[in-house]
C-alpha cells in the first residue's frame, strides 16, 4: 500500500477530461438530448414540452405542429414553456414529405434530434377512414421513416389502449388486440407499419384516457355535458352502467411516464400507461356532482341496450339536447369561441369498457404521482379553460 498515493494520482489522471485511453467519455462535453415533440400544440405535446422545459432534461427541444402557438389556446404555463430559451416552435404539415423533413432537420449548427416523441394524429372520432389514413397511418409511417434517415437514438410512438379487447379484466401490453374505434383500428396499422421499419429505434406507449390540463377528448366531454345539465337543472344520466371501465392517467404522468420510457425502455417494446383508480363512469360521476351541484346516474343494460338497436338516432338525439344549452350557456357568459364541445361521438356510446393494466411501466422506475382521477384534479382542469374565458365559471 506504500505505492498508493503513486496508483491515485496515475488513475485521476487517466479518469481527466483530457485523457480517454481507458474510454472513458469526456464528462465536460456530455450534453443533454435534442428532442422533437411531432404534435407538440396538440394536448399531450404541449404538457410533454412543458414537462422538459421544468425539469431541464433537454438540450435543444423543437416542437411541430399544424396549428400555430398564437391560435393553440395555449395555458400560461405551457406559454411559458414555449418561450424557454431552447424551444423552437415550428409550424409543419406532417403529413407531407417536405413537412417532416423539415420537422427533422436540424437547424445549421445543431446536432440531430436523440429522441422523437411522436404525438402528431387526428385525434377526433367520427372521422372517416380516409382521414385516418392520412393523418394517423401514413403520418406515423412517414415520420418513422424519415427517424431512421436522420438516426434518431429512440423513437416514442403514442398509440391508445383502445386496440385492446374491451372488457373488465386489465389488458397488459400482451392482451388481446381488437380495435374497438377507427382511431384506434389506424393507431394500430400505424404500429404494425412502425415495426416493419427496419433500423427505427421503435418503443410504442399505449395510454388510457389521458385528462389533465388541456384536455378537450378524454374526459372533458363528460364535463362539459355535466355544464349543461347544472344549466339545464337536470340530473345527468349515461348509457349503460356504472361500472363500465374509464380507466385514467394525467397527463403529467403520461409525460413523466414517457421520458422514462425514452430513457430506459428497451427498443421493440410495448408499455401501457393507466393510473391506479380503476376509473369508471361512476367514479367520474362522482366527483362531477359536487363540481356542479348536480345529481347523476344511469340507463342501465336493458334501456341502453334497447338504444344501442337504434344507436345513430339516440346518439343524435342526445347531442342535439346539449349543444344548444352548451352554445347558449357560452354565450350567457361571454364565451364567443371555444374549442370544448359536449358532442360525443357513437363510437363511444357502446359498451366497450377501457380496462388497462399500465403497472409494467414502474419496473422502470417510474411512479405515478397522481394515482387517482379526484375532485381537486378536474378543478384544475376546468380552471385552464376558465382563465382563457373557454369554459363558464364554476
Amino acid at each position: 500500500f506504500a505505492d498508493w498515493p503513486d496508483i491515485q494520482s496515475i488513475l485521476l489522471d487517466q479518469l481527466s477530461p483530457q485523457n480517454h485511453s481507458f474510454g472513458i467519455p469526456n464528462l465536460s462535453v456530455m450534453s443533454k438530448p435534442n428532442v422533437l415533440v411531432l404534435g407538440g400544440m396538440g394536448f399531450i405535446g404541449r404538457n410533454m414540452v412543458q414537462y422538459l422545459v421544468e425539469n431541464d432534461l433537454a438540450n435543444q427541444i423543437r416542437s411541430v405542429d399544424k396549428v400555430l402557438a398564437s391560435t393553440a389556446n395555449l395555458g400560461a404555463g405551457h406559454a411559458e414553456a414555449f418561450n424557454a430559451a431552447n424551444v423552437e416552435a415550428m409550424q409543419a404539415n406532417l403529413t407531407s414529405e417536405a413537412g417532416i423533413k423539415k420537422a427533422f432537420t436540424p437547424k445549421e449548427g445543431n446536432e440531430k434530434f436523440d429522441i422523437v416523441f411522436n404525438l402528431a394524429a387526428e385525434t377526433k372520432y367520427g372521422q372517416t377512414e380516409e382521414v385516418y389514413r392520412e393523418k394517423v397511418l401514413g403520418l406515423s409511417k412517414r415520420a418513422g421513416e424519415t427517424a431512421v434517415e436522420f438516426g434518431v437514438s429512440k423513437f416514442i410512438e403514442v398509440s391508445t389502449a383502445q386496440v385492446y379487447s374491451e372488457g373488465k379484466k386489465p389488458s397488459g401490453p400482451d392482451s388481446k388486440i381488437s380495435p374497438w374505434t377507427n382511431l384506434a383500428k389506424y393507431k394500430l396499422q400505424a404500429e404494425q407499419a412502425l415495426k416493419e421499419i427496419s433500423g427505427l429505434p421503435l418503443v410504442i406507449v399505449r395510454p388510457a384516457i389521458v385528462y389533465g390540463p388541456g384536455d378537450v377528448s378524454g374526459i372533458s366531454p363528460r364535463v362539459i355535458t355535466a355544464a349543461v345539465y347544472k344549466y339545464l337543472n337536470e340530473k345527468m344520466k349515461f348509457l349503460w352502467s356504472g361500472d363500465m371501465k374509464l380507466n385514467t392517467v394525467h397527463v403529467r404522468d403520461c409525460c413523466a411516464a414517457l421520458w422514462t420510457i425514452s430513457e430506459k425502455a428497451e427498443v421493440g417494446t410495448v408499455w401501457n400507461l393507466a393510473d391506479k383508480n380503476t376509473t369508471s363512469q361512476e367514479k367520474i360521476n362522482k366527483l362531477l356532482e359536487p363540481i356542479f351541484g348536480i345529481k347523476t346516474g344511469f340507463f342501465g343494460t336493458v334501456i341502453s341496450s334497447a338504444a344501442k338497436l337504434k344507436l345513430k338516432a339516440v346518439t343524435e338525439e342526445i347531442n342535439d339536447k346539449h349543444l344548444k344549452p352548451w352554445s347558449d350557456l357560452c354565450k350567457k357568459e361571454g364565451i364567443l369561441n371555444t374549442p370544448l364541445t359536449p358532442y360525443i361521438d357513437q363510437e363511444l356510446l357502446y359498451n366497450n369498457s377501457l380496462s388497462v393494466d399500465g403497472s409494467a411501466v414502474e419496473s422502470l422506475g417510474f411512479t405515478y404521482k397522481y394515482p387517482n382521477v379526484t375532485e381537486e384534479l378536474i378543478r384544475e382542469q376546468i380552471k385552464y379553460y376558465v382563465d382563457q374565458n373557454l369554459f363558464p365559471t364554476v
